[in-house]
C-alpha cells in the first residue's frame, strides 16, 4: 500500500556521491584495468596521466549525478606535496611521494563547481609534514584551504588521513600507531577549528573491523562532526582476494555491508552518540575492482548497498571511483559510463531524500526498498531487485505504476537495457531519455536477474508530502 508506508527517516540530499583518486588529479601509478592485469605483482599498477577534469563529457556525467559530494582523497593523498604553484617541482620533496600543483587544484575547484559536488579530502601526513621529533605540522593544510578559498572552492569536510588503519601502506611513519594518531589528531582538529571552522571533520576512515580500528575511532571521537569509514566486500585478484563472480547475487555478498555499518554504529553510539554516518569509499572490492566490477553483474550491489544503507541512516555514500579502473563508474579511457553509472543515474532521477519502510522483508530474488519520489509531492519509488538468477518474483500494487527496469543480456555484460532497449551516451546531450512502461493495479512481474524502479506518482503518501 505506497499510500500507507511509514517514514523511516531522511537521508542527505548528496547521499549517493563519488570519489576521484588524488593520483587521477596529480597522475601516477594506479591499479591497472583489467585484462591488461594480472595477478603477478609486476602488473598491478600502470602510470596515468592527470585526468582532464575539463572535459565537457566528464562533467555533463558528473552532472547528472549531482547534487553530490565529491572526495580527493585515497592512499596517494597522505604523501601527496601541495606545491602552490601552478607548475611545481619535477620531484616530489623528501619525506614526500606526488606532488599537486595549485593549476590541478584549481581543476579540481573548476569541476567541483560547475558539477555542484563540494570537496571532501584528507591531507597529507607523510614524514615530509612533520617537524625533528615526528610531530604533524599543519603547514601544508594550511596551504591547501587558503588556496581553496583563494580559487573559489568548498572543503564540506574533511578527514586527517586517508585508512590510518593501514599506516605502512599509506605512507606515515614507520611504527605509525593509534596513540601517534590520537596525538596527531588533536593538533589537526585544533588547527581546523582554528583555520576552517566551517568545514566538517570526519573520522576515523578506517576500512578494517579491527581492535586498530576500534582504538583510532575511539582517540578521534570526541573532535568528530561526523563519522567516517571504508568498506569493500573484498580484495580484488590484485590483492590475491578469492572472491569469485558466482557469489555476487548471493545472500551472503549482498549483506556484507551491513556487518561493517554495525560495526562502526556499534562505535559511535559508544563514543559519539548521535553523530551522522558518512560511507567516503566503497566499491565492489578494493585494489581496483574484479574483473566484473565494470559490468552488470556488480549492478546489483551497487543498488543494494545504496537501498540498505539508506534504510540504516546512512547520510553519504561515496563510490570509489567516479573514473579510474575497474570500479570506475565511467570508463577512464572515454568517460562513457558503465552500468553502475546508469543505475546511479536512475538512483539520482527517482529517489528522494526521505525513506519509507517497504515492509517487504528482504529474502533471496526479492529486495524492497521504498523512498519518496523527488520532486513529486505524495509520490512513491519501490526500487526491486530480483537477485534470484532463475526464478520470477512477484509484487501486488493497489495503483497504477511505471516501471523502468534494468537488465542485461547476460550478467557480465558491459551493456545495460532499460525495459529492453540498451542504454547509450550517443544523445544529443550525452544522456538518453528515461522511459517508462506503464503498470497498472495489481501483480507486477519481476524477471530473474532484474532491477526495477517502480514509480507512483500518484501514491499520496503524506510521508511525502
Amino acid at each position: 500500500m505506497p499510500a500507507e508506508l511509514p517514514r523511516v527517516g531522511t537521508i542527505d540530499e548528496r547521499f549517493q556521491s563519488f570519489n576521484v583518486e588524488m593520483v587521477t588529479v596529480t597522475g601516477g601509478p594506479f591499479w591497472k584495468p583489467y585484462p591488461a592485469a594480472t595477478p603477478e605483482k609486476t602488473d598491478l599498477v600502470s602510470n596515468r596521466s592527470p585526468i582532464d577534469l575539463a572535459s565537457p563529457v566528464l562533467r555533463k556525467f558528473a552532472s547528472a549525478l549531482s547534487p553530490a559530494y565529491l572526495r580527493v582523497s585515497g592512499t596517494a593523498a597522505n604523501s601527496t606535496f601541495f606545491a602552490g604553484t601552478s607548475s611545481g617541482p619535477s620531484r616530489a620533496p623528501a619525506g614526500f611521494k606526488y606532488v599537486l600543483t595549485r593549476r590541478q587544484w584549481r581543476d579540481v575547484i573548476d569541476f567541483s563547481n560547475a558539477v555542484d559536488a563540494p570537496i571532501v579530502t584528507s591531507f597529507a601526513i607523510s614524514p615530509g609534514t612533520r617537524d625533528a621529533e615526528g610531530r604533524w605540522k599543519p603547514d601544508q593544510a594550511r596551504q591547501l584551504i587558503s588556496a581553496t578559498r583563494e580559487d573559489g572552492g568548498h572543503i564540506a569536510a574533511a578527514e586527517f588521513m586517508n585508512e590510518p588503519d593501514l599506516p605502512a601502506i599509506g605512507g606515515a611513519p614507520t611504527g605509525y600507531s593509534a596513540s601517534a594518531f590520537a596525538r596527531d589528531f588533536a593538533v589537526f582538529h585544533a588547527f581546523m577549528k582554528q583555520a576552517a571552522g566551517e568545514v566538517m571533520i570526519l573520522a576515523p576512515g578506517t576500512m578494517a573491523r579491527s581492535p586498530e580500528a576500534t582504538d583510532l575511532f575511539l582517540a578521534a571521537a570526541p573532535g568528530i562532526d561526523a563519522v567516517s569509514y571504508h568498506y569493500y566486500g573484498a580484495l580484488s585478484e590484485r590483492c590475491a582476494g578469492g572472491q569469485t563472480a558466482d557469489a555476487a547475487l548471493s545472500e551472503e555478498w549482498l549483506s556484507r555491508t551491513d556487518e561493517t555499518l554495525a560495526f562502526y554504529r556499534a562505535l559511535r553510539d559508544r563514543a559519539a552518540p548521535g553523530k551522522p554516518i558518512w560511507l567516503t569509499e566503497t566499491a565492489e572490492a578494493a585494489c581496483g575492482g574484479n574483473r566484473w566490477s565494470s559490468t552488470f553483474l556488480d549492478t546489483f550491489r551497487y543498488l543494494d548497498q545504496l537501498g540498505r544503507l539508506a534504510k540504516a541512516g546512512v547520510q553519504i555514500v561515496m563510490h570509489n571511483t567516479l573514473v579510474g579502473s575497474d570500479y570506475g563508474l565511467l570508463d577512464e579511457t572515454t568517460f562513457r559510463p558503465r552500468p553502475n553509472y546508469w543505475a546511479a543515474l536512475l538512483w539520482r532521477h527517482w529517489m528522494g531524500s526521505v525513506v519509507l519502510d517497504a515492509g517487504v522483508p528482504i529474502g533471496q530474488g526479492l529486495h524492497v526498498y521504498a523512498h519518496c519520489q523527488r520532486k513529486m509531492p505524495g509520490g512513491v519509488v519501490l526500487l526491486v531487485i530480483n537477485n534470484d538468477a532463475q526464478n520470477t518474483h512477484e509484487l501486488t500494487l493497489p495503483v497504477s505504476s511505471m516501471r523502468f527496469t534494468l537488465d542485461a543480456a547476460s550478467l557480465q555484460s558491459a551493456a545495460v537495457r532499460l525495459n529492453g532497449a540498451v542504454l547509450t551516451a550517443e544523445a544529443a546531450d550525452g544522456l538518453p531519455r528515461l522511459a517508462g512502461l506503464p503498470a497498472g493495479a495489481g501483480a507486477i512481474s519481476f524477471a530473474p536477474a532484474t532491477m526495477t524502479f517502480v514509480v507512483i506518482a500518484g501514491a499520496g503518501n503524506r510521508s511525502c508530502n
